[in-house]
């Protein structure tokens, strides 16, 4: 099981890789989108681990025998998250007249940073 100070530093790690990709990506309302994309992404990785711990979950916590990519389910869920609360969030309150497709391409990118960081970098 992953310490809260895991659970912080993963969080604020996916938020902050989160914004930047957002940063270069974004067409409407870059900055507000970056902030709230990268905070709604540390968030959602942050909820999704706490609830692993609260119900100590750590069967969740076994890595795929895939060299490349040694996915868990933790790493997953993470990604779900943060792809859903981003969505939540951009999608309600910062740019709520984009383009589905592009709300979710914001959505998904934040998720697929979540995820690899959960999967490489803690």
């Amino acid at each position: 099981m992953i310490s809260w100070a895991q659970i912080g530093y993963g969080a604020v790690l996916s938020g902050v890789l989160a914004a930047v990709a957002l940063a270069l990506t974004a067409r409407e309302r870059r900055v507000t989108t970056a902030v709230v994309g990268g905070l709604a992404t540390a968030a959602g990785a942050c909820a999704w681990n706490a609830i692993l711990r609260a119900a100590h979950g750590a069967q969740f916590f076994t890595d795929a025998p895939v060299v490349f990519l040694p996915a868990s389910w933790q790493d997953t869920g993470s990604g779900v998250f943060a792809l859903a609360l981003v969505a939540v969030v951009l999608g309600t309150a910062v740019v709520p007249g984009v383009p589905a497709r592009r709300l979710v391409g914001y959505a998904s990118l934040c998720g697929l940073v979540a995820f690899l960081v959960d999967v490489y970098l803690y």
